[in-house]
């Protein structure tokens, strides 16, 4: 039994989402799409069982989620006094809206401090993952990223260890500690909004060049030829509208 009954199948759901896209006729190379599924009107209380399910998708130009000049340069990124809820305390693996609360918290620390985006920790002091972004470091030559027990699985995140792998970069998934962290060659970003976008300072102190790195800088260069179609060894990833 599913804790909600969608009323439509993942092809549906998709071929929606082709046609939503289709008839906007966007004009600009870069657009966001979002779709929900979520609880109507009908039902009080806390037990959703009873309460009926809509769905609704949304799409929309955007540009650099963190900004073009983030992407060229890097960010500015805050390890918050926000925790990443536990295993324990929800069902941290879904990509639902009560759990990005929390990430919504800890954005605005980090942006009240003066940053761009927040890193927070899991409950052991482990890197968990960005506000809503997996996080990547490089140290000597390898990339590590932590592996998803307590994070969201990232398409993105998945493409960059795939994108690194045949190119011969050795990758590891692990913990990652804060001290790791301050002093990691490069850092970056990844998600459906953020992309690929490179880290410069972390809680003050500059990682690596205190610009984008040159790993980050050739597997952002290749991520962006795979969206926009122009590497065929990647065409798994693309839907042709």
């Amino acid at each position: 039994m599913t804790l909600i009954d969608v009323p439509y199948s993942v092809e549906e759901l998709n071929n929606a989402q082709i046609e939503l896209v289709r008839k906007n006729e966007f004009q600009g190379d870069n657009v966001y799409i979002r779709p929900f599924v979520f609880l109507g009107y009908g039902v009080m209380g806390v037990y959703h069982k009873e309460a009926p399910v809509t769905a609704a998708i949304a799409a929309w130009e955007w540009g650099a989620y963190l900004g073009e000049e983030g992407m060229q340069k890097g960010i500015k990124l805050k390890i918050v006094s926000m925790n990443r809820p536990s295993n324990t305390s929800a069902m941290g693996k879904a990509k639902a809206t009560a759990n990005y609360l929390n990430s919504q918290m800890a954005k605005f620390e980090a942006i009240d401090c003066g940053y761009e985006e927040a890193l927070l920790l899991d409950d052991q002091g482990y890197v968990a993952e960005a506000s809503g972004a997996a996080f990547f470091m490089v140290k000597d030559g390898v990339l590590i990223s932590p592996p998803n027990d307590n994070s969201l699985q990232s398409i993105t995140q998945k493409t960059v260890i795939e994108m690194a792998t045949n190119m011969g970069i050795k990758v590891e998934r692990r913990r990652i500690s804060r001290e790791e962290v301050y002093v990691a060659d490069e850092a970056f970003l990844t998600g459906t909004a953020a992309e690929i976008t490179p880290v410069r300072i972390i809680d003050a102190r500059e990682i690596g060049c205190g610009s984008r790195g040159e790993m980050t800088q050739k597997l952002q260069s290749t991520y962006f030829d795979i969206v926009f179609g122009r590497n065929k060894d990647y065409e798994h990833y693309l839907t042709y509208i």
